[in-house]
This record gives C-alpha cells, sequence and structure tokens, in this order.
C-alpha cells in the first residue's frame, strides 16, 4: 500500500532535534524544502507503483528526495544514505518531523527507484518545476515593478490593445545542442570483448553440465585459450597482424563453445528454457556478439550495424564524437536545449543520430512550453541545413548561423546591425557548452554508473532536475545578486573615473590619500 500525506514542509521551529536548538534558515537545503513542488513531484512517482499488491512502500518525497540529495552530493548510494543518517537538514529536506539516526532504506532500494521513474517521469517532473519557478518569478518581477516609477495609463492601455489584436510575437533565445553523456565500462576492443564472451560461455556450460556415470564433459580448452590471449595483451607493441591472429583464435574457441552450448541445450529437452532469465539473455548477447566479430573478421571491416560494445549492457553504442582526446565516446546521445539559463532533456538515444534533425522539433517543443516562438535561435554549423532554415524563415525566427551564398557588396546599416546582434546572440551558445560542464564536471553526467537502460536514462533525467533545482535557487537569491551587481558596476565606473587622470602624481597622490 502506498501511503502519502501531504504536510506542505513543516516549519524549523516545528522540527525537534535530540540536541536542541533549531535549524538555520539560510541553509540550501531548507530552502529547497520550502520552495520545491512536493506534491506534483510526488504524484508523478506515485503513478508506477502498485496500489494493492507489494509490501509497504517507502514514503514517495523520500525516495524523490534522497536521489535529488544523491547527484547534488555526487556521493554513492551506500554514501547518501549514510549522509541522510547523520544529517538533520537532510532529514527536513526529506519532510522529516524529527531527527532520527536511522537509514530512510536500504541502498540497494535505488535501483527499483530509478527502474520506476524511468526517462518519460523527469519531463513531468521538469514541468512541474519550472511551473513553481515562473510563479516565483513573477512574484520577484511584480516586487521589481512595484518598485520601479509608474508607467502612463494611456501607454499601458495602447499596450495591452495591441496584444489583444495580433497575434504571439517571438520573443525568448533558444539555444540547443547534443552531447554524449559516457557510460561506466571499460574501453571495448575486439579481442577484450571475444576474450569475456568465451569466459561467460564456459561459465553457461559449467552451469548446464549435468555430471553423470560415463558421460564426458565437453572440452573447451578454457587454460589455452587464456594464455593465448595473454600471451597478446602482455605485449607493448602488438602488429596488426598478431591481433588478427588472436583474434581468429578467440573466434575459433568461442565458436567451438557455443556449438556445445547448443549441444547441451538440445540433450534438455524440455519445454521451459534451462537457464535463468539472466543467463539467457547473456547467452543471446554472446551469440550476436560472435555473429558480428566474425563477420568483421571475414570481411576486414571495423564498423557493423548495432555494434556490440559490452555484454553486461548490449544497449550501449559507439558514438563518434570527432573531439579531440574523445574521438569515440560509449553511451547515451542527449541532445538538449537551454532557455533563460534552464536546461531541458528533449531527446535521449542509445544510438547515433544527425541532431540536427532535432531543431524543428525543439523549436515547436519550445512553442508548447511557452505559448510562442523564439525570437533566437543558437546552434553549431551542423544545424544550419537548408531544411532548418526554411522553418524558421516561415515563422519569423533569426539564426545565429552564417547566411547561405554570397555577402553582398553593399550592406544597408539594417544589416550591419542586424548581424551585430547575431554576433552577440552567436556568442551565447557558450550557455549549453556550459550546462554539459556543469552536468559532467558536478553532477557525475560524465560516467553514468547505473547498469540498465532504464536505470541509465532515470541517471540522466535526475541529472537535468537536479542541475534545473540549483538554477532555482539562484532564482530565490537572485534580488540580492542584482542589487550587488548594481553596486559593483557603480564601484567600478567610480573607480574608473577617479584614476582616468592624464598626470601620474595626481594618481600617486590620490592613492597615498585613499
Amino acid at each position: 500500500m502506498i501511503k502519502y500525506t501531504s504536510n506542505n514542509q513543516i516549519s524549523l521551529e516545528d522540527f525537534i532535534q535530540p540536541f536542541g536548538g533549531t535549524l538555520s534558515q539560510e541553509n540550501r537545503w531548507v530552502k529547497m524544502a520550502q520552495f520545491l513542488p512536493w506534491d506534483e513531484m510526488v504524484s508523478v512517482y506515485v503513478k508506477s507503483m502498485s496500489q494493492k499488491m507489494g509490501r509497504k512502500a517507502v514514503d514517495p518525497r523520500v525516495a524523490v528526495g534522497t536521489l535529488i540529495i544523491k547527484h547534488i552530493l555526487r556521493a554513492t548510494d551506500e554514501d547518501t544514505i549514510d549522509f541522510i543518517k547523520e544529517n538533520p537538514y537532510l532529514q527536513y529536506f526529506l519532510g522529516y518531523r524529527e531527527y532520527r539516526y536511522e537509514q530512510p532504506f536500504a541502498a540497494s532500494l535505488f535501483v527499483s527507484i530509478r527502474r520506476r521513474l524511468g526517462e518519460q517521469a523527469f519531463e513531468e517532473l521538469t514541468k512541474h518545476l519550472m511551473t513553481r519557478v515562473q510563479k516565483i518569478e513573477q512574484k520577484i518581477a511584480a516586487s521589481d515593478d512595484d518598485s520601479a516609477p509608474p508607467k502612463s495609463g494611456a501607454r499601458d492601455n495602447r499596450d495591452k490593445t495591441q496584444a489583444v489584436d495580433t497575434k504571439p510575437e517571438n520573443k525568448g533565445h533558444l539555444i540547443v545542442d547534443a552531447s554524449v553523456a559516457p557510460a561506466d565500462i571499460k574501453y571495448p576492443t575486439d579481442l577484450d570483448l571475444l576474450n569475456e564472451a568465451r569466459e561467460k560461455s564456459e561459465q553457461l556450460i559449467d552451469l548446464l553440465y549435468v555430471s553423470e556415470k560415463g558421460k564426458i564433459k565437453p572440452r573447451t580448452y578454457r587454460q589455452t585459450a587464456r594464455k593465448d590471449y595473454l600471451s597478446v595483451t602482455k605485449q607493448r607493441k602488438k602488429r596488426k597482424k598478431i591481433i588478427r591472429k588472436a583474434i581468429r583464435s578467440q573466434l575459433n574457441y568461442l565458436g567451438r563453445n557455443l556449438r556445445t552450448l547448443k549441444k547441451l541445450l538440445d540433450e534438455k529437452g524440455s519445454h521451459t528454457f534451462p537457464l535463468a532469465h539472466k543467463h539467457q539473455k547473456k547467452y543471446w548477447v554472446i551469440q550476436e556478439l560472435y555473429r558480428q566479430q566474425k563477420q568483421m573478421y571475414d570481411e576486414k571491416m571495423h564498423k557493423i550495424t548495432d555494434r556490440i560494445v559490452s555484454i553486461s549492457q548490449p544497449h550501449i553504442r559507439p558514438i563518434v564524437r570527432g573531439k579531440s582526446g574523445k574521438e569515440v565516446e560509449f553511451g547515451a546521445k542527449i541532445s538538449v536545449s537551454v532557455v533563460e539559463g534552464y536546461s531541458y532533456l528533449d531527446k535521449l538515444s542509445w544510438d547515433a543520430y544527425n541532431e540536427s534533425k532535432d531543431l524543428i522539433v525543439q523549436i515547436n517543443t519550445f512553442k508548447d512550453r511557452f505559448g510562442h516562438y523564439p525570437e533566437w535561435v543558437s546552434a553549431d554549423k551542423i544545424y544550419g541545413s537548408r531544411e532548418n532554415r526554411a522553418f524558421m524563415n516561415q515563422h519569423g525566427i533569426k539564426y545565429t548561423g552564417v547566411a547561405l551564398g554570397r555577402r553582398p557588396k553593399e550592406i544597408t546599416t539594417e544589416r550591419r546591425e542586424l548581424e551585430a546582434e547575431r554576433k552577440q546572440k552567436g556568442k551565447q551558445r557558450s550557455q549549453v557548452e556550459g550546462s554539459f560542464g556543469v552536468g559532467k564536471r558536478k553532477y557525475d553526467l560524465d560516467l553514468v554508473k547505473a547498469k540498465t537502460q532504464v536505470t541509465s536514462e532515470s541517471w540522466i533525467g535526475m541529472v537535468y532536475l537536479v542541475m534545473n533545482i540549483a538554477r532555482f535557487l539562484r532564482v530565490i537569491f537572485y534580488p540580492f545578486l542584482k542589487n550587488g551587481y548594481r553596486m559593483f558596476k557603480k564601484l567600478k565606473t567610480v573607480l574608473r573615473n577617479w584614476f582616468a587622470v592624464p598626470n601620474y602624481g595626481m594618481v600617486k597622490y590620490r592613492l597615498l590619500t585613499f
């Protein structure tokens, strides 16, 4: 049974601590606990849970909040549970009414929580979060408008009439790009993959073989195969002929083991598959890996469709990036859009694809989110296809990419101003690169440590949710940051004018009398 009671976040005074005292109002976990839309976020998590069957479930707010804590602190599953036990601020964030030194649930339950959420749930979580963000920003804007001098009523009425008579104009700046979220796997080579597949096939043979009187165990030559593999991998410099010969040797050993497995399975003669599900999956992956490697060896090539690079995670594909130091990455390819500092995960795919085809979908998604098309779109050169340009011209959207065709000899003042604005907007494309950097450097997007496809997608989705929550906190402190920034600009201007004198002696005098 699922039981969740919304308490709308208790006050700091009502939180009971055994050692006395109260929590600080300025703590970041206190701020997040008070402003996050917990009821809406919990409703998304509860959708994937059974209402009747199973034992008593963990409090949904605790489940969702613990994932947020894990990625903010960049901790392991076990360390996250220990941090919650030791820190009263984290327990307040999770909705506890009093501090207690006990773990909320076993660390192994993280896998089930990620599996329940998946990728689609994080779209709803982000939607609820952004709804709350817009409300907060509107309150901040309203407070700023109250402090500003009032505008004339005639102008306000004219603006309202114009807004009613015309359709919504294009507003905002959409920044898009794509990247890869690398998975936590060993760098794959053909020889290493074949050796691993051979060892796992030997384990399956040991599972299927039943010792009987007069029955001889099938030969696997595992010791000889191991020696052949080590004799090549221990070499510092491996020539192509030596590697090819070693691959052929491992293919022969693996092919023999697969024929033995087929024979053992036929001898069982049962209607049900004799292997457990995890062993069945391993057997099917090994068969497909053998077929791919055999085909590449026979055709003397190194490319094949849906190439398997990990036996434990067969959904991972190689993504060619062409970056210096990381020409090929292994993980999920993601398309991301950034609007006013908030990052949206628009697409996640385990196969390589051309990200330029996502631009039209991302623009339409922008309209669904905000009710209008963007005024500007900043993207890499690959997004500047004729199809994308035609779509943007049709809807009056300006693109920061260089215009196609020859540059005209005579440039009008209007075009010169437009190009200057285009260059300025194009520089803001660094925001999406910054979001990738922050996600990979601070929130574990650089090494997805989940093992299955669903849990890996949940991992990536939670990273972007946490990044938006961090941005949300900066919105809360925005008035203080804004005033501080204004004071800094004024001080900078005063100092610049103060030292802007031609006489060096006067500068020295002012420094001495400062």
